[in-house]
């Protein structure tokens, strides 16, 4: 098999099998579903478990980034690229774009799975020019929610991230079990549900009684 089609044999059977079975999957597994023989195949490409996660993190995010910079121009130009719903849809559509093209069949579940991961996580990755499309996202969707105080909506930013990775992998799941088919109104519902999330009133906090 040609070197470019191992790795990206590699790259597939990552994806599926840490979405099935989280990050520690043996990556000898990984080597055996990519139908390569010699156990050591992702160390020979990748160097290590790090550096395949963040491969097919890449794989993946340059995709994303991209469409992501196509939406922006196209709301810049029609106005809409600072309204709450659009940021998030913004974020969320292109993943779910992504679902459903050819080979992708775990997207979902696998960022759900290494969200919190090192290669993921670490937010000196979004000062890159490659995230320039989740910075710009980002920086508006904390001005677009003005009536929360600043640690709030610094929770539910934060929150919303692990909320739409959630609900975009049990959105996965359910096609692949069969449950459901996909619609062209999921993308609309599942943005409702995350812009619920971040426009919920805050709660007051009851005044604290003096003299007790």
């Amino acid at each position: 098999m040609p070197s470019d089609d191992s790795r990206t044999a590699l790259l597939d059977a990552g994806e599926r099998l840490i979405a099935e079975r989280g990050v520690d999957v043996p990556l000898r597994d990984i080597a055996t579903a990519a139908g390569q023989r010699n156990n050591s195949a992702v160390h020979y490409y990748f160097d290590s478990r790090n550096g395949l996660i963040e491969a097919i993190v890449e794989r993946r995010m340059n995709w994303l980034e991209k469409r992501r910079m196509q939406l922006l121009a196209a709301h810049e130009a029609d106005g809409g690229a600072n309204d709450l719903p659009t940021l998030v849809a913004m974020l969320a559509t292109p993943i779910l774009e992504l679902l459903g093209h050819d080979r992708v069949t775990h997207l979902g579940r696998f960022l759900e799975v290494v969200r919190t991961h090192p290669v993921v996580a670490d937010v000196r990755r979004l000062a890159g020019a490659d995230r320039a499309a989740v910075r710009i996202i980002a920086t508006r969707l904390d001005t677009a929610l003005p009536g929360l105080p600043r640690r709030q909506r610094r929770q539910r930013l934060e929150t919303m991230a692990t909320v739409m990775f959630a609900l975009i992998a049990d959105y996965e799941r359910t096609l692949e079990s069969g449950v459901r088919t996909a619609r062209p109104e999921d993308a609309a519902e599942i943005v409702d549900m995350i812009v619920a999330m971040l426009t919920v009133p805050a709660r007051a906090h009851p005044a604290t009684a003096s003299g007790r």
